[in-house]
């Protein structure tokens, strides 16, 4: 079954047609204004499994790092996905329909979450980016 999801307003629409890759959550400061919370809830699609189903005139993106960026919904806001190139590289939870099937399995730059965002759950929290796991 397909996963869907899209904004606020619902002028823009998505469909995933693949399992999301592991949730995670960023408290950096950065992610706390793009996601206006305590950060993101994001995950990453497969390549090739996201299509826009409705709406792609009406994002707007927004170039976080060189090839790196955001895309929101140009009349209400929602932050939608994360972009790599032209390519969706990730979705926000929050704009999944229903259950994702995915939970938040890190919390990563903890170190400089807001003073007022206390982090509840067991999933592990690293001040910066997690350790990189050893080539195999």
């Amino acid at each position: 079954m397909p996963l869907t999801g899209g904004c606020f307003c619902g002028k823009v629409r998505y469909q995933i047609d693949a399992p999301l890759g592991p949730g995670r959550s960023c408290h950096c400061s950065r992610c706390r204004k793009a996601f206006s919370g305590t950060g993101s809830a994001y995950a990453e699609v497969v390549p090739g499994s996201f299509s826009w189903l409705s709406g792609e005139d009406n994002l707007t993106f927004y170039e976080t790092t060189p090839g790196w960026g955001l895309c929101f919904c140009r009349t209400c806001g929602s932050t939608l996905c994360g972009m790599s190139g032209e390519k969706v590289h990730g979705v926000t939870l929050g704009s999944v329909d229903g259950d994702p099937g995915v939970q938040i399995e890190m919390h990563i730059f903890v170190g400089s979450k807001a003073p007022w965002d206390h982090i509840g759950g067991d999933a592990p929290q690293y001040a910066e980016f997690p350790p990189q796991n050893p080539p195999s």
